[in-house]
């Protein structure tokens, strides 16, 4: 009895529904069982359609008992539906959940988190544009360092002074 601690005996899961089905549909579908509280049909934010699932409440714990017990496995719009008690909504945002708060209650900490994430956005630009500076100027003495090189080489070529020691060093 543990497992069931959590659940609300008089609000319904309903899985599995249908396109065309509404709230208003699915009312119509349940409130032979008993008066209804109320029905909830969550929108994804994208389509603006109904996720295929839908939460009854009822006002009598028996009158759900009795929905689920009748309508779980039934059709609906050419859909077997599965109905469960609903478990308590888990929601991000703390104890009572973001649905609890009107959505601007969230606009302030929104903007600033906007801004942090631009703060953060130029200071990763910044970054990058320090790195690849030190990355071109490593490269360019690197390029000087080697031109260097080759100048040394050069240079004793064209002195004769560096060319005569350079052949009593080897004779020695």
């Amino acid at each position: 009895m543990a497992m069931m601690q959590g659940v609300q005996k008089n609000t319904l899961y309903v899985g599995g529904l249908a396109e065309e089905v509404n709230e208003s549909i699915l009312h119509a579908a349940f409130i032979p069982f008993g008066d209804i509280k109320d029905v909830k049909t969550p929108l994804d934010q994208a389509t603006q359609k109904h996720r295929s699932f839908g939460f009854v409440t009822f006002l009598e714990r028996e009158d759900a008992s009795a929905a689920m017990d009748n309508m779980d496995g039934a059709e609906l719009y050419g859909r077997v539906l599965t109905v469960n008690y609903a478990l308590p909504e888990k929601i991000k945002g703390g104890e009572q959940g973001w649905a609890a708060q009107p959505i601007w209650a969230d606009a302030d900490t929104w903007f600033e988190r906007q801004q942090q994430e631009e703060e953060m956005r130029r200071i990763e630009a910044e970054n990058r544009a320090t790195m690849q500076a030190a990355e071109e100027l490593h490269r360019k003495k690197a390029a000087e360092e080697r031109e260097g090189e080759k100048e040394e080489e050069i240079e004793i070529k064209d002195d004769p002074m560096a060319t005569a020691e350079a052949e009593i060093l080897q004779q020695n």
